[in-house]
Order: C-alpha cells, then sequence, then structure tokens
C-alpha cells in the first residue's frame, strides 16, 4: 500500500493595496486631501471678487513655491489617480462577487451622487489637467489672451469664452456631486452613521458640497454677466 504525499497550497500574502479595506483606507486619505486643496482653491479663487491687485499677488505666492508648488501638484493628480483606481477596482469586486444582475434596476437605497461616482471622477480629473493646462501654463487658451503673471486677466479673458465657462460650470456640478457622496461615505466609515444623526450627517454634507458648488461656479457666471471684468 502506498501513500501520497499532499503539498499543502501555498498563496502569496495579500498587500495593503490588494486587500478591499486597504484600498478603502487609500480612498479615505486621499479624499481627504483633495477635500482640503478644494476648499484651500477656492478661497483663493473668491479673490476674483476683490481688486486684481490680490488675485495677482496670491498668484505670485503660488509661482514663487516653484519646484514645491509643482511637487504639490504632482501629489494631488498621483491622489487623484489612486482614488479613482480604488474606485473602480472596489466596484468591479463588488459586481465580480454578484455575478449574476438584478432583472430590474434598483436605486431606493442609492443616491443619484452615488451611482455617479464612477464616472465623474475620471471626468472631474480630465477637468484639472485642461485646467492646469490653460490657466497655470497657458498651452491652452482658445480664444482668449494669457498674459504671464496675470492672473485675474487670464481668468477674465478665459471664462468670457462662453463654452469654457459651461466646461468649467459642468465639471464642477460633478464635484459637487462626487463631494456629497463622498463625504457623506466619510461620515459612515468613522461610525457616524447612526440612525438619528443619518439625515443630519447626509444633509449636512450636501450644504457642503453646495456651497464648494457655489464658490467655484460664481466666478464665471460673474464674468460672464460682466460682474467680472
Amino acid at each position: 500500500m502506498s501513500t501520497t504525499e499532499v503539498t499543502p497550497h501555498l498563496t502569496e500574502p495579500i498587500t495593503f493595496w490588494q486587500s478591499t479595506n486597504g484600498k478603502k483606507v487609500v480612498m479615505a486619505v486621499t479624499g481627504v486631501m483633495m477635500f482640503g486643496f478644494v476648499v484651500g482653491h477656492m478661497l483663493g479663487n473668491l479673490q476674483m471678487f476683490e481688486a486684481p491687485e490680490h488675485i495677482n499677488a496670491y498668484g505670485h505666492f503660488l509661482h514663487n513655491l516653484g519646484e514645491l508648488l509643482w511637487i504639490e501638484r504632482g501629489v494631488l493628480l498621483l491622489a487623484i489617480a489612486l482614488h479613482i483606481i480604488a474606485t473602480i477596482q472596489l466596484a468591479l469586486r463588488s459586481k465580480a462577487a454578484r455575478p449574476v444582475g438584478y432583472s430590474r434596476r434598483q436605486a431606493i437605497n442609492s443616491s443619484y451622487a452615488s451611482r455617479t461616482m464612477y464616472w465623474s471622477g475620471p471626468i472631474v480629473l480630465a477637468f484639472i489637467i485642461f485646467h492646469l493646462l490653460q490657466f497655470t501654463a497657458g498651452y491652452i487658451h482658445p480664444q482668449a489672451t494669457f498674459v504671464q503673471g496675470d492672473v485675474y486677466q487670464n481668468v477674465v479673458s478665459g471664462f468670457q469664452v462662453w463654452w469654457v465657462s459651461v466646461w468649467y460650470i459642468f465639471a464642477m456640478c460633478l464635484l459637487g456631486l462626487h463631494l456629497s457622496h463622498g463625504l457623506w461615505s466619510m461620515f459612515q466609515s468613522v461610525g457616524l452613521a447612526h440612525p438619528r444623526l443619518s439625515p443630519y450627517l447626509l444633509n449636512a454634507a450636501r450644504a457642503v458640497a453646495l456651497v464648494i458648488v457655489l464658490g467655484y461656479i460664481s466666478i464665471p457666471i460673474s464674468v460672464l454677466l460682466g460682474f467680472i471684468k
């Protein structure tokens, strides 16, 4: 009688990035980084409603940061890319875990913001790249003039092109949808999703996202209406 030796199946350990929890942590950390940038950038942009010297001084300050500013931009773009990749991969895992779809699509427990998370992110990333090439580098400035160092003039000249303003407003609305769901998800992740608190937290997330969207789109709208000129 012979015996057959069975070698146990060895699997490689799952890395932090490969794990589902790891991807969720990456989404949370990169989300906080992007939220901080969005708020700070909005506050800086709102100086357009003051004298041109204010926004130009702000732009001059950023320009003097030199390589540090480009490192910050690189980190931000990397954070956005990781955020999008983690979101897509988690969505694919969720779909793979439920290979048989529902016979009728249900949207009762999901909001429009949550259902647009997967495609709004890449669109916002494309907008950020366009925005940097237009107002920062001056490589793309359609139907407008670009003056190096004159932030106020460049913003007014750029937003006077109606389709540029429309594209900006559209991207900011998508950003608002993304933020409202992202903030709500963050509240849930830190354990604040209590039945009594949930309605207030959801409304708070929506309110913060709305304020940010209004802050951003107020500039192109004011340029188009002639309030900023």
